[in-house]
């Protein structure tokens, strides 16, 4: 997937006066991108435009100023893109309630191993992952993934954690958004 560009990173106030067009522009793809999965895991297949929205409010939230500064963001942020034929994904386990959040998030230190995209010929793909973000006793509720899919849009996403084993089919818009960010790339 094309990474951003440090051109395409707006001056704050030539950003604020396009924030809320860019901002529903954005949620709009994201809708496209989200497929939630047991309830509990949310993965947000990330694209240029996403991520690049995520620098610009980094920017800005931040008033950064100094050109390296914005180049770590570019550099920090870009990284959750899949480079050619990958998908990159934010996954956020989502559990309201404290103690169970807590309980699960010890209980299921080997779930990134278990998920997987499932591709049209039926073969699964497993996500790769950074393992500083599993901790020694508890994983992260935020998870930064990526699938190498080899430019194949998957039909499904999926967990097979035993103790948690789940599918979501993606519907005719999500594989149309994702086929679209693989063929951008």
């Amino acid at each position: 997937m094309r990474k951003v560009r440090r051109e395409e990173i707006l001056d704050p106030s030539t950003y604020e006066r396009s924030r809320e067009e860019v901002r529903a522009a954005v949620l709009q793809a994201k809708a496209r991108r989200r497929v939630h999965v047991g309830g509990v895991l949310t993965f947000l297949f990330e694209n240029t435009a996403t991520i690049r929205y995520q620098i610009q409010e980094m920017v800005r939230a931040e008033k950064i100023a100094r050109e390296e500064d914005v180049r770590h963001e570019l550099d920090t942020y870009n990284e959750l893109l899949g480079g050619p034929g990958e998908l990159g994904v934010s996954l956020l386990i989502e559990i309201a309630e404290p103690e169970e959040r807590d309980r699960r998030l010890r209980a299921w230190l080997q779930l990134p191993e278990h998920l997987y995209l499932l591709l049209p010929s039926g073969e699964k793909v497993r996500a790769t992952y950074d393992p500083r973000q599993v901790g020694t006793d508890r994983l992260s509720s935020v998870q930064y993934l990526k699938f190498d899919v080899r430019g194949e849009a998957p039909v499904a996403v999926g967990c097979d954690l035993p103790a948690f084993t789940v599918e979501t089919r993606l519907d005719e818009g999500q594989r149309e958004a994702l086929a679209a960010d693989l063929k951008a790339g």
